[in-house]
């Protein structure tokens, strides 16, 4: 019998405000769940889409903003957080940044950006979260990579901050249970990057490896957290790629 209704229960989306972090934010709050929406930069689409969501069903939808770079204001990020709605009850840390550092030229800005928004945040928010979660019997779920498995030339360090962040999954399922749930999502081809980091031909190919031979969509990766948010109370230390079969023969 299928449970997904997540009415009554507050849950944190780092990198809410647009591309996969939207499409989250957008269907958890269908399910019924009040939402605090985290952004960086993208103060504009989190207004827009908060407001959206508020006009929907009124006071459902806060905003905070932070930098998670800064590690000694993440304990302060989950406070603000879990005082937004009077308890908190699931975290999502999707925000990431994603850019290709070529061996050689990889710098300690590179490494200090790319292992701290993908891996080393999470972590912090995680244990900052545990209180509060354990007390909600809550939910983690990390949106990591396929390609923390199965890495790709020219992005050691992306690769190698995921793959972190997939350990971390396992560790915190273990170190948090039995009264939090941790998993984690492994996304492949959803979206392509805005800036036209990959050309034509490079995303046909990598069209080409999937199984169903084509791309995804945001809200595959957003059905699917729902699932393990709200459908899944015997699913705990689990990555489940949602690639269109392509990890199946990498």
């Amino acid at each position: 019998m299928s449970n997904t209704s997540l009415k009554g229960k507050a849950i944190m989306v780092t990198g809410g405000a647009r591309r996969v972090g939207a499409a989250i934010v957008r269907t958890l709050h269908e399910a019924g769940a009040s939402i605090i929406l985290h952004y960086r930069q993208s103060g504009e689409q989190a207004a827009e889409l908060a407001d959206r969501l508020n006009w929907e069903r009124s006071g459902s939808v806060s905003l905070l903003q932070a930098d998670l770079l800064d590690t000694a204001g993440l304990a302060r990020l989950v406070e603000s957080a879990a005082e937004s709605f009077g308890r908190l009850d699931g975290l999502i840390n999707n925000a990431s940044s994603f850019y290709p550092t070529p061996f050689g030229k990889i710098d300690e800005d590179n490494w200090s950006d790319l292992i701290g928004s993908n891996f080393k945040a999470p972590l912090f928010l995680s244990q900052a979260a545990w209180p509060h979660l354990k007390e909600s019997a809550g939910s983690i779920v990390n949106i990591i990579d396929i390609n923390a498995e199965r890495p790709i030339a020219g992005f050691s360090t992306y690769c190698a901050a995921k793959a972190g962040l997939l350990g971390l999954t396992k560790a915190l399922a273990i170190e948090m249970g039995p009264h939090v749930r941790v998993n984690g999502v492994s996304p492949g081809a959803i979206e392509w990057p805005a800036d036209g980091l990959f050309d034509e031909a490079t995303c046909q190919r990598v069209i080409d490896s999937t199984l169903l031979k084509r791309t995804g969509e945001p809200q595959d990766i957003a059905r699917t957290v729902l699932f393990l948010m709200a459908d899944a109370p015997y699913i705990s230390g689990q990555i489940l790629a949602v690639d269109g079969g392509r990890s199946a023969h990498l």
